[in-house]
């Protein structure tokens, strides 16, 4: 998935600086509709991603069964978080 294709389909833009907290909230807010009813793996994925950006993504072992899933969402947030990206 393209990542300016996903913030603005849920956000209307592809800056997020240029929006509010009212506005990313909201956008916050569908992203994490569309994780739940989210079904291809990949996708999911990637939605997660997004909501690990904005600090709302629910932690791996919740958020994914399938265990290669799990840990390759524990590898990025391992990563992101060396790289100060949490």
């Amino acid at each position: 998935m393209d990542l300016d294709a996903l913030l603005h389909h849920y956000f209307g833009t592809d800056d997020l600086d240029a929006l509010d907290e009212a506005a990313i909230d909201d956008g916050r807010e569908r992203v994490a509709i569309a994780f739940g009813t989210e079904r291809d793996s990949g996708r999911r994925f990637a939605l997660w991603i997004v909501l690990h950006a904005l600090g709302a993504a629910p932690e791996p072992a919740i958020a994914f069964k399938d265990p290669k899933d799990r840990k390759a969402a524990e590898d990025y947030a391992w990563a992101a978080g060396r790289l100060g990206r949490t």
